[in-house]
C-alpha cells in the first residue's frame, strides 16, 4: 500500500488524479488524516469531477511531438499555467497563450535554435518530460489547482536519462544525484563509464544502481555547503542494451547551499530544525497512526509544492480523503510520503496526537500562511534537505523510495556500482 496522496512519474513526479470539485460540509466533518501526503477527508458523497483538464493526460508516455497540448476549464477561468521541461532546459517555461475568455491555454511554437529569421518549430521536443502546473477558479469562484506530467517519445533504439537536481539549482547538503533512464539498461558498466559526477572542493562520489533503469550518485558523507557539483552526461551513441544507444551530451551544474537537517520524533510529535549545527526551531507535528505509521529513517526533500492535491484513491486509501488544496507540501518519498501544511485539523492535535495516514503535518491555514509553522519550514527548506524520522512503529524507508540512499552504509553503496 502506498502512502500519501501523490505518486511521481519517472524523473519528476507529481500528484496523480484530476482536481475534484470537493466541497466542505462543515469543519466538524474534517477527518484528521494526513498521510504520506495529506491528511483529511472531506467528503460530500459526490464523485469528484474535473475542474481543470490537461491534454495530454497526466502520466501519458510516448506522446508525439505533434500532439495537441491544451489546458482548459469547463467553467470559471484560468489564472496561471506553467509548462516546463523536467530535467532539460530547466528554468525555461514553454511560452503559451490564453484564449480571450481565459477558459483555455495552448503552447506557442518555439523559435528554431540558431535561426536568423522567423522560423519556428513545434513546442514539444523528443525524449522530454513536461510538468504542467495550473491555478484556476472554478464555476463557483473557488480556487483549484492541477499538477500533471507527460513524456514525449524517445526515438526508436535510443534512450535518455531524466536527472535531478536541475541545472543551476541550489540544493541541500543531503542531495543525491538521481537518473531515471527511458529504457532498461543491460550494459550498465558502459553507461556508468559515460557519466561523471565531480565536486569542487573534490570529494569521492560513487554510483549505485537500483535495478536496470535508475542510477544514483552520492558522496560518502553529506556535501559541504558551497560545494559546486557537475553531472557530465556523455551518453551520445553509448550502447545501453542490444541495439539501444544514448542520445545525450550535456553538463548539469548545481550548488550546495546551507546545511539544514531536521529530525522528526514521532513519539514526542516534534520536528527539530538544525541549521549549521545549531537548533533553530522546534515545531509540533502530527504523524502517522499506529495503523498507518510514518516510515523511519533518512529521507530527502525531492520536490516542493506551494499547494497541491492529495487523493487517497491514487495510493491505495480509496475514498478516505481527497483534499484539493494541501498547502506547503514537500515530497519525502516516491510512494507518497509528504511533510506538509494541515489546515483542517484542530490546533490542539499538533504535538498531542498522531492522526495521519503516514505523512508529517504542520499547522497551517487554508491557502497557506507564510507565518504558520508549515509556512516557515517550507520557506526555509531546500530540495535536498535531510529529514530523519525516529520513533515510528514502521520499518526504515527503502533506499530507492525517493532519495533514501543515506539509509545505506558506504560499503553497501559502493557494492551497487557496475564497475566494481
Amino acid at each position: 500500500m502506498e502512502r500519501g496522496a501523490g505518486r511521481g512519474t519517472a524523473g519528476g513526479g507529481g500528484v496523480r488524479g484530476a482536481v475534484g470539485t470537493v466541497r466542505f460540509l462543515a469543519a466538524g466533518l474534517a477527518l484528521l488524516c494526513a498521510a504520506a501526503a495529506g491528511c483529511g477527508v472531506m467528503d460530500d458523497a459526490k464523485p469528484p469531477q474535473d475542474a481543470v483538464r490537461v491534454t495530454p493526460r497526466d502520466g501519458a508516455r510516448n506522446v508525439s511531438t505533434n500532439a495537441r497540448v491544451r489546458v482548459s476549464v469547463p467553467e470559471g477561468r484560468l489564472r496561471s499555467v506553467r509548462m516546463q521541461p523536467k530535467g532539460k532546459d530547466a528554468g525555461r517555461p514553454v511560452a503559451g497563450r490564453f484564449s480571450a475568455d481565459r477558459r483555455s491555454w495552448r503552447p506557442l511554437p518555439r523559435r528554431a535554435a540558431g535561426s536568423a529569421g522567423q522560423r519556428y518549430e513545434k513546442p514539444l521536443q523528443l525524449a522530454t518530460t513536461y510538468v504542467v502546473d495550473v491555478v484556476a477558479v472554478d464555476g463557483e469562484g473557488d480556487r483549484v489547482i492541477r499538477h500533471a506530467t507527460f513524456s514525449t517519445r524517445t526515438p526508436p533504439h535510443r534512450f535518455v536519462g531524466y536527472f535531478r537536481p536541475e541545472h543551476n539549482q541550489t540544493v541541500g547538503t543531503a542531495m543525491i544525484v538521481s537518473l531515471e533512464f527511458s529504457r532498461s539498461v543491460t550494459d550498465r558498466a558502459a553507461v556508468e563509464r559515460a557519466i561523471g559526477v565531480t565536486a569542487s572542493p573534490q570529494v569521492p562520489v560513487a554510483a549505485h544502481w537500483f535495478g536496470r533503469s535508475r542510477l544514483d550518485y552520492r558522496p560518502r558523507t553529506f556535501w559541504r555547503p558551497g560545494t559546486r557539483v557537475t553531472l557530465d552526461l556523455r551518453l551520445r551513441d553509448v550502447r545501453g542494451a542490444p541495439g539501444v544507444y544514448g542520445t545525450q551530451r550535456k553538463k548539469v551544474r548545481f550548488t550546495v547551499g546551507r546545511d539544514q537537517r531536521s529530525v522528526v520524533d514521532v513519539g514526542r510529535r516534534t520536528l527539530t530544525v538544525v541549521r549549521g549545527g545549531r537548533t533553530v526551531e522546534r515545531l509540533r507535528i502530527t504523524a502517522g497512526t499506529k495503523k498507518n505509521p510514518t516510515y523511519n529513517g533518512h529521507m530527502v526533500i525531492s520536490e516542493k509544492f506551494p499547494e497541491t492535491r492529495m487523493n487517497g484513491e491514487t495510493v491505495g486509501f480509496g475514498g478516505e480523503y481527497d483534499i484539493k488544496d494541501v498547502p506547503h507540501a514537500m515530497r519525502l518519498t516516491r510512494s507518497g510520503t509528504f511533510l506538509h501544511g494541515n489546515y483542517w485539523a484542530p490546533k490542539r492535535i499538533f504535538g498531542e496526537k498522531n492522526t495521519s495516514h503516514g505523512c508529517i503535518g504542520l499547522a497551517d491555514k487554508r491557502g497557506g500562511d507564510e507565518k504558520s509553522p508549515a509556512g516557515r519550514f517550507f520557506r526555509a527548506s531546500l530540495v535536498g534537505d535531510l529529514v530523519t524520522v525516529r520513533g515510528s512503529g514502521d520499518r526504515t524507508v527503502r533506499p530507492d523510495n525517493g532519495l533514501g540512499g543515506w539509509n545505506m552504509s558506504w560499503e553497501s553503496w559502493l557494492a551497487g556500482s557496475a564497475l566494481r
